[in-house]
């Protein structure tokens, strides 16, 4: 449901320290916030060493986002260990270790809008050992660019087996992302070849129609991250002169239709960070996260769960400027007292004290089966991802077959699930209970993924929660 449907649930109103004065109409003050200017999440995501950072960190610098001298600072240190061309996935990559090893290892965040539309900007890692930090980043995503690479072999050894081209595109639309544009980097390196731009076009278009992205929400831009062409300005070498009527990158992002946010739900926020110690000189505890439904504003409580402690939002920031209030889609920082930061962890959902988020080891799931080594009995252990949280969890039952169409039901108590397979399955959680929500309830927080042994063998949605508390 969104702010603008005509059928008004009824919001649950928030334990509040504030009078009634002084409360602001979120819903009045979101409209004209995005009345000239929605605001989209954007994750940039592909196989490692498609040049993901290096593309997003051209862009940044291109678009005025990181001034000469910085730029130049970048350029220095960067060929001073030897990796000159790493200079602008640095603008990404801020840890010694990313820029180290020239890979991106968690989910680096940053801000820009263009003529229509404003964005915050998450690059995900491409290595398979961070995929949990992909995933994390993924969830809050409204769109996407799948970046890969059109040097010789560069594509192929991301699509095919291993490769994380494939993999990330179904996390993604697993996760619920439905734009898709797919950056073809470093075709500069073949020369701007046209016969190579069609060819991944063609045999990505076949893969992303299969997983669920539909024709009309994917478009392809040929690109170079290193050079800076066609990202924010048409090129006009000859090589690309067939592209000449085609959108530049920007151009391209500018068209995303923004989303429907859950304004009505109740509040849920993801922690994906806490640290003790107030923003500013204010004491409290700092906790940062996505807001995946509902709105807050400072004096309001919130309620931690697991754990259902509360406490009161003393001073927040909204994309790092200082804010009263903030709403689904908006990355918050905020700065809550009286909370014990034993009770926090990454992964726990601060939500409305009145409508708390359930929390379970038990419930029902509608799964798509991909590719699996050997077929899913009951008993079957796995990775639960759901959100930030990764956790140890089986399949305690397998209740149905479903055509994957109709949703009609195909068998009954099914023996074992193969390869894409569409099922309903009964999940028992190994180790503690998680905060919940079925698909039908919050769309942000009904989305599961099944990975074992360093692969993703299924995902899909919650139907039923089972049992509830720990």
């Amino acid at each position: 449901m969104g702010l603008n449907d005509k059928k008004h649930e009824k919001t649950p109103q928030p334990m509040i320290k504030l009078p009634a004065s002084k409360r602001i109409d979120i819903a009045a003050e979101y409209q004209k916030r995005t009345a000239d200017k929605p605001k989209l999440n954007l994750v940039v995501i592909g196989h490692v060493d498609a040049g993901k950072s290096t593309l997003m960190g051209h862009f940044l610098y291109d678009i005025g986002h990181v001034n000469d001298r910085m730029m130049h600072k970048y350029e220095r240190e960067s060929q001073k260990i030897g990796k000159g061309s790493f200079a602008y996935a640095w603008v990404l990559d801020e840890t010694g270790e990313e820029r180290d090893r020239g890979i991106t290892m968690d989910i680096a965040t940053n801000h820009f809008e263009t003529e229509h539309r404003q964005f915050t900007l998450m690059d995900a890692p491409g290595h398979r050992d961070f995929i949990p930090n992909m995933i994390s980043g993924t969830a809050q995503a409204d769109a996407a660019i799948l970046v890969v690479d059109a040097a010789t072999g560069g594509f192929e050894s991301g699509f095919e087996a291993g490769g994380q081209t494939k993999e990330h595109a179904v996390l993604a639309r697993s996760l619920g992302v439905q734009q898709l544009i797919v950056a073809v980097n470093k075709l500069d390196m073949k020369d701007w070849s046209e016969t190579r731009f069609n060819e991944i076009k063609s045999t990505l278009s076949t893969y992303l129609n299969q997983i669920g992205f539909r024709k009309s929400n994917i478009s392809f831009v040929p690109v170079s991250g290193l050079t800076g062409e066609n990202l924010i300005k048409k090129s006009g070498i000859p090589e690309l002169a067939w592209y000449q009527q085609g959108p530049t990158l920007m151009e391209q992002i500018d068209k995303f239709d923004p989303p429907v946010r859950l304004l009505e739900k109740p509040l849920r926020m993801r922690v994906t960070d806490f640290f003790k110690g107030g923003i500013g000189s204010s004491g409290g505890v700092s906790v940062a996260g996505n807001i995946e439904s509902g709105a807050i504003q400072v004096g309001e409580a919130v309620m931690v769960v697991p754990g259902n402690e509360i406490g009161h939002v003393k001073v927040m920031e909204v994309n790092e400027e200082t804010a009263n209030w903030a709403a689904a889609g908006d990355s918050v920082l905020m700065t809550i007292v009286n909370l014990d930061i034993m009770n926090l962890s990454v992964g726990c959902i601060l939500c409305n004290p009145n409508v708390p988020v359930p929390v379970t080891s038990s419930f029902e799931a509608q799964i798509v089966v991909f590719d699996t080594h050997m077929p899913i009995t009951p008993g079957y252990p796995f990775i639960l991802h759901y959100g930030s949280l990764d956790e140890p969890a089986s399949i305690s039952k397998l209740l149905e077959v479903l055509n994957k169409s109709t949703g009609e039901v195909v068998k009954r108590n099914p023996r074992c699930l193969t390869k894409g397979m569409t099922a309903k399955i009964q999940v028992k959680l190994s180790q503690r209970a998680i905060p919940l929500e079925t698909f039908k309830d919050n769309k942000q927080l009904g989305r599961i993924m099944l990975r074992k042994d360093g692969k993703t063998v299924a995902a899909g949605v919650v139907t039923e929660i089972l049992t509830y508390g720990s």
